[in-house]
Parts: C-alpha cells; structure tokens; sequence
C-alpha cells in the first residue's frame, strides 16, 4: 500500500474520526445512528492513521505530496 492520504488529510480524518466515535458513545443517537457513527468514525481513523484509503485508490486521487525525484 502506497500513501494517497496527504498530512492535512490525515489530521482532519483523525479528528472526525475521533469525533464521531465519541458522538456515537455521547450523543444520545438512536441505536442505529450510534453504530452507523461508530463505523464511518472507525474507518475515518484507521485510513488516518495509516495513510490510505482504498476509496481514493478506486477513485484516482492521491492527495500525498509528490516525492522528489531520485528519493526513494
């Protein structure tokens, strides 16, 4: 897996994701907002945190900033 999550994208998706654990577990939901808000926050955090997302990957988007060239 090469990284097509670039570092401002990351940080916003740790944050939601973060927050959206937190709203499910907090907020009041109705049961099924609670687990739809642990889900979408679950993924939201883990594609943060490691830098890829296999929906970017289908669609074509890579917001990494480009390597310099002869830099591994």
């Amino acid at each position: 897996m090469t990284c097509n999550v670039g570092g401002t994208e990351r940080g916003i998706r740790i944050v939601i994701g973060i927050a959206l654990i937190a709203a499910g577990a907090l907020a009041g939901l109705p049961e099924a907002g609670m687990y739809v808000a642990y889900v979408v926050g679950a993924v939201a955090l883990v594609t943060g945190a490691i830098g890829y997302c296999p929906a970017w990957t289908l669609l074509g988007i890579n917001t990494c900033p480009a390597k310099p060239a002869g830099k591994p």
